[in-house]
């Protein structure tokens, strides 16, 4: 029963989600309202502010120590691939302030508490088995092209991947098969988290919702996975610093984005039955 529930959702039924069209207008309203709510009460976010260059800090000592510099980049397109899961707190915080409440760190870290904690994991061991997908065909390619011996230092890794001949088929080919997967991962939980945060619809629901939500809305949803995937960059860029910021904006955002594709619960216990 306990996995029927994770599943299907506490209900009788699976409670499907009526889905919204959107505009790319509407990803611009969702990312204002995102950064309004990080702006609320920045103090939140002081643990996320030393969090992320710590990673950053570790993953170069880690990649400079073992020789792994050919995994920097999809350790950066990973952050796209498993952010959904960290940002749940910032789903609450968002959700708190919609409802007129003052939230502060501790309320968000409440979401552990979620009635549907046990979707909430088995969407998010979707999303790490993905990512470690990822990193492992990541390894394969650059293997196939460079051999079982990466370079040393990343000045070698950018040295391989612009001036020797597998570099392009490298950069060109690591690229679509991160975008591949990065697709797959915007389709299966976009709006999942949100959703199951929100209500308690069991895993099947909240991925059938996603994918729901972005064949609807295919363009706006597409230029969405850009944004995020360019957002994530960039902020690597700066040794995962600006993950500090880009990150909380995103999370916020997504739940606003999550309020603009998915109808309210009401309107789908208003309809009649069939």
């Amino acid at each position: 029963m306990a996995q029927m529930h994770v599943m299907a959702g506490a209900g009788d039924k699976l409670d499907m989600p009526v889905i919204k069209t959107i505009s790319i207008a509407d990803l611009m309203t969702a990312l204002k309202r995102g950064a309004e709510d990080f702006w609320a009460k920045p103090s939140h976010y002081f643990l996320l502010m030393l969090i992320y260059p710590i990673v950053g800090i570790v993953l170069t000592v880690w990649m400079n120590g073992f020789q792994t510099w050919p995994l920097l980049y999809p350790l950066i397109g990973g952050f796209a691939l498993i952010g959904p899961v960290a940002a749940l707190p910032l789903y609450e915080i968002s959700r708190r302030r919609e409802m007129g409440e003052e939230p502060s760190w501790r309320d968000a870290m409440g979401v552990v508490r979620s009635p549907a904690m046990g979707s909430i994991l088995a969407v998010g061991a979707m999303l790490f088995f993905l990512f470690t997908l990822w990193l492992a065909s990541a390894q394969a390619l650059y293997e196939t092209l460079f051999g079982s011996s990466p370079p040393q230092t990343f000045q070698g890794l950018f040295a391989q991947v612009f001036s020797e001949p597998g570099g392009l088929t490298l950069a060109i080919i690591g690229t679509a098969v991160g975008a591949c997967f990065a697709l797959v991962v915007l389709c299966t939980s976009v709006i999942a988290f949100p959703l199951l945060l929100d209500r308690d619809v069991g895993a099947y629901v909240a991925v059938e919702t996603s994918i729901r939500t972005v064949l609807n809305n295919l363009v706006p949803m597409l230029v969405w996975g850009v944004i995020v995937g360019a957002a994530v960059f960039l902020g690597a860029l700066t040794l995962f610093v600006g993950l500090a910021m880009v990150l909380p904006i995103l999370g916020h955002a997504t739940w606003h984005l999550y309020r603009k594709t998915v109808a309210p619960a009401s309107l789908l216990r208003g309809m009649p039955e069939a």
